[in-house]
């Protein structure tokens, strides 16, 4: 009798040592994906934050100028590039929009999912513009942006970017869950800023910043090149 009970016992705490490790092991398995995840986030929004400063000002201007919400532009290309890190973002194609077509003859075909307005999702290549600049993709989505087709994203037409958003879905976009994607980017990186008009300042120069015409305001040198080129694309056409 004692032999079995003193069996029992062993096989007792031997189970719980077993379990013990187990449950440290998945702990610290747990731990190390939490840890592997949160860095990969943070390595994202930061990614996502220097998208934003490189694209803000600019579209802050195409926003006073088209009457739309810079704040749903930028949340797009957010969107769409997967913050300027897809391969049709990059050279040579420069579509941030992810439009589909061709820009001046020129086009890319590429593998899309597409939703066919139920939630169920499918693969089909697809032809997309191809840019020569960052450039040419902003202005080119600004003048689709101002044909009829998506008056209902207009600043005119609309009490906030959140009527803008529900204009998009089923237009510009077949993911019926278009609008909300899109407005989490906004709320989250904070860009209905984007959407006010540019604070005017005194002209001049100073420190490594040069004073830009265009927005009434100094900006580095980068900033102002795009804004040279946004304007001779207006003026051109």
């Amino acid at each position: 009798m004692y032999r079995h009970l003193k069996k029992y016992l062993i096989f007792i705490v031997g189970a719980f040592i077993c379990s013990l490790f187990l449950v440290l092991a998945f702990t610290t398995d747990r731990k190390n994906d939490n840890s592997v995840n949160a860095k990969a986030e943070a390595a994202y929004n930061q990614t996502t934050t220097a998208f934003i400063g490189s694209i803000g000002e600019t579209a802050r201007q195409i926003g006073q100028d088209y009457n739309i919400y810079a704040s749903v532009l930028i949340a797009q290309a957010i969107l769409e590039s997967n913050s300027g890190q897809s391969g049709l973002s990059q050279a040579p194609y420069y579509n941030f929009f992810g439009i589909k077509g061709t820009y001046n003859g020129n086009s890319v075909t590429m593998r899309t999912w597409e939703d066919d307005g139920t939630g169920k999702t499918y693969e089909i290549d697809q032809p997309f513009r191809s840019y020569g600049s960052l450039s040419d993709s902003l202005a080119d989505y600004a003048a689709l942006m101002t044909s009829s087709t998506y008056a209902g994203t207009w600043k005119s037409n609309t009490s906030s970017y959140a009527d803008a958003t529900q204009a998009l879905t089923g237009t510009y976009a077949t993911d019926s869950l278009y609008a909300s994607r899109v407005e989490r980017i906004i709320a989250y990186y904070g860009l209905t800023a984007y959407d006010q008009a540019p604070v005017t300042q005194t002209t001049g120069s100073t420190g490594s910043l040069v004073w830009n015409r265009y927005r009434g305001s100094y900006t580095d040198a980068e900033t102002l090149s795009i804004d040279e080129a946004w304007a001779s694309y207006k003026n051109y056409k």
